[in-house]
């Protein structure tokens, strides 16, 4: 009886350790799970600031271009972001019943068609989350326009142009949607000043219309690395077909519809209309700002445009801060007028001697001079208001789709007045010798016949003479 008695005594003493044992482990595995949540938190802090440091440190060292590694952003790393910390954690917990995609909740069915019913276009649909603040509280917008190959350059014209942003973009089919969507949520991931100020309007062809896709979250967070938003493209970029790009090199882009389609989604009195790879100066939204709080003062009529000159430079220097920083670029060979060397025509009238013999300080704007020798092919980058003369969608394609519109502007009475100190820049020293692909030639030879009768409707327009009288032809 008494051995009866010990045994279950043992027995119980026994199962009692091991349920301490198990509820030890237990606490023992919260523990620590809490501790990993700490050092993850920890490490994405340290993450951020580092990535901060590695960056100014890596520019202080000269970086070749603003992009440390082929044209990514310098400045890349000093924006992570909290909703890149949250990435990180998202990604390390496999918690994403949170995440979504950029444009999922967009219907492709229910947008406008242009005049001609050749492409869909959505307006509004994705808006920064303070865009409709930032544009009641500025006078300026910038409005551009893009393909999806071209969107990288995005990250770098919104680092550099912190105010309200309209950008309408191409996509052609599902692969470029996809690329679009995981390509949108990686900026607006990464950057505030992406997901804050710039608004997505999109257009697609008619015979194209897209698909949403699925995506696994987890995959495509893996993808992402906010301090190199190039290399981040064009992982993602893999996903284009080949199909896909044969039907880009037999179909025209819509250069001119998009142009008008960015503009009318800026709010601002306002617009700086450009291309999607002409980068500002540093501290243009304040400067346009205060200029442009005076500038009906200056313009009565309201028909004037003001350039913004536009330069290229050597890919292998930093982004120049101040015009003072450009000037000895200039003088050193590694920036020129943009197309100098390849069509003089493009920017010629601007009067870069002019503009670069102007030294003023680099605190304020003001008019370097006006624009006295305007000559046909002339098509600069200049801020106007929203009721200069829109952009001819006849022009479909390449050739006389920005200088017609300058042409018009010209014809109805504008006057252009260059500004300093401020710029905007574009990458890479351009060769004559670089030949333009022959679909390119093509186009442009259609254009041109195009450009026949809409300089007869100008003349009628506005009872000017014809353009032969207007310009000299240079040898």
């Amino acid at each position: 009886m008494m051995h009866k008695k010990y045994f279950s005594i043992k027995v119980t003493s026994i199962i009692l350790l091991f349920c301490n044992v198990i509820w030890t482990i237990r606490l023992c595995f919260v523990s620590q799970h809490l501790s990993n949540l700490q050092t993850l938190t920890n490490r994405n802090a340290t993450l951020l600031n580092g990535n901060r440091r590695m960056t100014l440190n890596a520019a202080a060292a000269g970086v070749n271009s603003p992009y440390g590694d082929s044209k990514q952003t310098l400045a890349a790393a000093q924006h992570l972001t909290s909703s890149q910390l949250l990435a990180e954690q998202v990604k390390s917990l496999n918690s994403l019943e949170s995440f979504s995609l950029a444009f999922q909740n967009l219907s492709l069915n229910l947008g406008r068609w242009d005049n001609q019913r050749l492409y869909k276009l959505f307006d509004f649909a994705l808006v920064g989350d303070n865009y409709e603040e930032s544009s009641a509280d500025s006078l300026i917008c910038l409005a551009t326009q893009t393909s999806v190959e071209r969107l990288h350059s995005l990250a770098e014209v919104a680092k550099q142009f912190q105010g309200p942003i309209s950008i309408a973009v191409f996509v052609a089919g599902n692969d470029e949607f996809t690329i679009l969507q995981y390509y949108v949520t990686y900026l607006r991931l990464c950057f505030d000043f992406i997901r804050s100020n710039v608004t997505f309007h999109l257009a697609y062809p008619r015979e194209r219309r897209p698909q949403h896709e699925t995506a696994d979250a987890y995959k495509l967070l893996q993808m992402f690395d906010c301090r190199y938003p190039l290399k981040t493209f064009l992982k993602i970029s893999q996903l284009r077909t080949s199909e896909t790009k044969r039907w880009r090199l037999r179909n025209l882009y819509p250069q001119n519809h998009l142009r008008n389609f960015a503009r009318k989604g800026c709010q601002t009195k306002y617009v700086f209309l450009t291309d999607v790879d002409i980068i500002p100066s540093a501290n243009i939204v304040p400067l346009l700002n205060e200029f442009l709080a005076t500038a009906s003062a200056r313009c009565s009529s309201g028909l004037c445009a003001y350039v913004i000159p536009t330069l290229e430079i050597d890919e292998r220097v930093r982004f120049p801060s101040h015009k003072s920083e450009l000037l000895r670029l200039i003088k050193r060979g590694l920036a020129r007028p943009f197309h100098e060397k390849v069509f003089i025509y493009n920017q010629f009238a601007t009067n870069f001697s002019s503009w670069l013999a102007n030294t003023q300080t680099d605190d304020r704007i003001s008019i370097s001079h006006q624009v006295t020798n305007y000559e046909f092919f002339y098509e600069p980058f200049y801020v106007a208001l929203d009721n200069a003369p829109p952009h001819d969608e006849r022009f479909v394609g390449y050739g006389f789709t920005r200088n017609s519109q300058v042409y018009e502007m010209y014809i109805a009475g504008y006057s252009f007045h260059v500004l300093t100190p401020v710029f905007t820049c574009h990458w890479g020293l351009q060769k004559k010798n670089n030949a333009r692909p022959s679909w390119r030639e093509q186009q442009n030879t259609i254009n041109s016949k195009r450009f026949e009768i809409f300089k007869k409707e100008i003349f009628a327009r506005y009872k000017h003479p014809p353009i032969k009288q207007l310009f000299k032809t240079r040898t």
